[in-house]
């Protein structure tokens, strides 16, 4: 019994248990090592005349034992010999693959996946005993490497007829926590294969069971009815792999069908994708990228329970299913894959490290989904707005998120209904419209277009000639207050006190009107209570009398949204109560003695209230006040 080096037991132990979370990926594992020595056979019949094999000779077959539950895993490729088996599978993270790839790094005619030995080990997850049988190509003698597992393991001379390499597990049996039979069923693996081994380049073969009439079955009566037993199982050998992935392929050559259909497969939707982007990139992150953008959001999309990320293949084998970090959260509904040709991995494969190349391939990505998004925008405005209506929150919230980190990203994305013309506008097309004397991009929020629009203060902004942004969703003023301006225009809401179209000469007029009905309002203002911190005369109103407007950084519409958050309920706007001036009210408050002006104030209020969408605080008062002042 020789035993492993590099402390086998501790790291044996620790790989199983640490660095896989999956015991299905040692399938995965154990192909790409049979893939490695098929590269390398075959790099070597490109120059050695000798090796007489053709690349169509190569492949990897898997067959199975159920009976003795044995799984066996084969290949044709450069085989190790009696040193190369001691040396490759007896210390614990020693990798032939990974000497070979260095030696020969400028041969672009040789892809070896496999970069650290520790993956044949997840063979011991599965199985109680694993044994080698090998030969190298161009000897004579073969080698059987054999381990129960970290106790150590044995070398001994085999009889095998052909180069190559036979990995032959005895799979364990069943607890109570883990189903290893499962990994003795022929339709399991062809599964996995599909998986995690699609595209592996070689074929990869496996006996499948299928049903065929008994010879000497009766089949000429019309009205013969066939029963179980005249049916028998055969094997026949089958190809479990495509080897050829779409993504590789050129995109000239790929039909508008066969994306929607691998597309469907591949992230099970029902609809054809709204759009496609087939990349590839070159230089400091090389790979390829097949990324879709969904025509609809999927049921659970804006829940906890998404999960987003894009497949992550190296070199055509699964690493990961859903790689979080090559997507930014607000582009988390695009889905699809990244095949990377140098992505640095872990000694397990299964997790990765998070550095350089990655970012580089994340940032890329990024770029690469806002062009197309912006194109699409620009050139095919129905198909970027049926994007937008289905995850066009999403963007908003980008911008909202990380203190406004992103929103030079995002802001030429957002789309807003406009009062221009009732459709749908992108804030580069407001600002294009935007008269020369427009100091602010104007905004109002509220539940609908058509409630927006009852506004008294959207009245007067738009029969001064300008344009309304309306903000119907919860989060599209945070998203505007985030980004604090546009081309240099400040972002003003309607219904706030930073919106004044007034002359200087107006300005000046207001304030001695004001300034001379002080005491008035001073009266009004204790007939409110808390409710407004200030009540004015404002000449911003067309023919409204009252609205209710902000003052600082918390609009109405803000603290309406914040007041249904958890923990939020103290956040209040702080308002004003501006009264029309023009309007025969301002002169029916100016005559009323105290008593009736509280109450003129108190009505004032609740209506500018419900124009805002508000409740009241006292519905009955209100009743009895405007009941109380219609009889007099």
């Amino acid at each position: 019994m020789r035993q492993f080096k590099a402390e086998s037991k501790k790291r044996l132990d620790m790989m199983i248990n640490s660095h896989y979370t999956h015991t299905e990926i040692f399938l995965r594992e154990l192909i790409s090592n049979a893939s490695d020595a098929l590269d390398k056979l075959y790099f070597r019949s490109l120059t050695d005349d000798k090796v007489g094999m053709a690349r169509s000779d190569f492949a990897i077959r898997l067959s199975l034992d159920k009976e003795n539950r044995l799984l066996r895993i084969e290949d044709n490729g450069i085989g190790m010999n009696e040193e190369e088996l001691d040396k490759n599978l007896g210390v614990i993270a020693k990798s032939g693959s990974l000497e070979f790839k260095k030696e020969n790094e400028k041969t672009e005619d040789v892809d070896v996946i496999g970069q650290f030995g520790v993956g044949f080990y997840s063979a011991f997850m599965v199985a109680d005993e694993v044994t080698v049988e090998s030969r190298a190509w161009g000897t004579d003698g073969a080698y059987r490497w054999q381990s129960k597992g970290a106790e150590g393991y044995t070398l001994s001379p085999c009889e095998k007829e052909n180069a190559g390499t036979v990995i032959t597990l005895h799979i364990k049996e069943d607890t109570d926590d883990e189903k290893y039979s499962e990994f003795l069923d022929e339709n399991r693996l062809a599964s996995l294969v599909k998986k995690y081994s699609d595209y592996i380049r070689y074929p990869i073969r496996l006996d499948m069971p299928t049903s065929r009439l008994k010879e000497g079955v009766d089949t000429s009566a019309e009205d013969y009815h066939y029963s179980p037993d005249d049916y028998e199982t055969v094997y026949e050998e089958k190809t479990l792999n495509s080897m050829i992935p779409l993504w590789k392929k050129n995109k000239k050559e790929i039909t508008k069908d066969e994306y929607s259909a691998f597309y469907k497969e591949k992230f099970f939707d029902y609809s054809d994708p709204a759009h496609v982007i087939h990349t590839k990139t070159e230089g400091s992150a090389t790979f390829s990228a097949l990324l879709f953008i969904p025509a609809h959001a999927p049921f659970n999309y804006y829940t906890k329970d998404y999960e987003k990320g894009l497949q992550l293949y190296s070199k055509g084998v699964l690493i990961t299913e859903k790689c979080k970090e090559l997507l930014p959260d607000y582009f988390s509904f695009v889905k699809g894959l990244v095949d990377s040709e140098d992505l640095s991995l872990n000694i397990s494969r299964e997790m990765l490290q998070h550095d350089h190349q990655l970012r580089l391939i994340a940032r890329t990505l990024e770029k690469k989904i806002k062009s197309e998004l912006l194109h699409l925008l620009e050139n095919d405005r129905e198909t970027y707005e049926k994007i937008y209506e289905a995850f066009g929150t999403q963007l908003k919230f980008g911008v909202y998120n990380d203190y406004g980190a992103h929103k030079d990203v995002l802001q030429d994305l957002l789309l807003f209904v406009s009062s221009h013309d009732g459709k749908l506008t992108s804030l580069k097309e407001y600002a294009a419209r935007m008269p020369e004397t427009q100091k602010a991009i104007y905004y109002a929020c509220g539940e609908t277009k058509e409630k927006i629009d009852m506004l008294p203060q959207a009245e007067a902004v738009k029969d001064r000639g300008y344009e309304i942004l309306y903000c119907t969703e919860q989060v599209d003023e945070f998203a505007l207050k985030m980004m604090m301006t546009y081309a240099d225009k400040p972002f003003a809401n309607v219904c706030a006190d930073e919106t004044d179209l007034s002359t200087d000469e107006e300005k000046e007029a207001l304030k001695q009107q004001n300034k001379d009905a002080k005491a008035m309002f001073e009266t009004m203002k204790t007939a409110i209570g808390d409710g407004v911190s200030e009540v004015r005369f404002t000449d911003k109103l067309k023919n409204h009398p009252v609205c209710l407007t902000s003052e600082g950084g918390v609009s109405l519409e803000m603290e309406k949204v914040l007041g249904q958050m958890p923990g939020n309920s103290a956040v209040k706007a702080k308002v004003a109560l501006e009264i029309n001036k023009d309007h025969p009210i301002a002169e029916k408050l100016k005559t009323a003695d105290d008593e009736t002006l509280g109450k003129y104030a108190k009505l004032l209020y609740a209506q500018a209230r419900l124009i805002e969408g508000m409740s009241l605080d006292d519905p009955a008062e209100f009743s009895d006040l405007v009941c109380e002042l219609m009889v007099k």
